[in-house]
C-alpha cells in the first residue's frame, strides 16, 4: 500500500513539474498558448462526450435485448 502511495505522489509530481517546465520553455506566446490549451480541452471534452453518448447507447442496447430474452415473472 505504501509503495502505491508513493508510486501515485511521484507521478502527480512529475506530472506537474513537466508541466511546469513546458510551460517556461514554449516558444509561443503566453495568449498563444492559452487559446492553443483551450482548443484542445474543448477538443477533449467533445471528443468525451461523444465516446461517452456511444457507450451510454451500446449499454442501453445491450439492457434492451437482456429485458427481452428475460422470461416474464408470474
Amino acid at each position: 500500500m505504501r509503495r502505491a502511495i508513493f508510486w501515485i505522489y511521484g507521478f502527480l509530481v512529475g506530472g506537474l513539474t513537466g508541466a511546469g517546465l513546458i510551460l517556461l520553455f514554449t516558444p509561443q506566446s503566453g495568449a498563444e498558448l492559452r487559446e492553443k490549451l483551450q482548443t484542445k480541452w474543448q477538443q477533449i471534452l467533445e471528443e468525451s462526450r461523444q465516446a461517452a453518448a456511444q457507450h451510454r447507447a451500446e449499454l442501453e442496447r445491450e439492457l434492451a435485448m437482456l429485458i427481452r430474452r428475460t422470461p416474464p415473472s408470474s
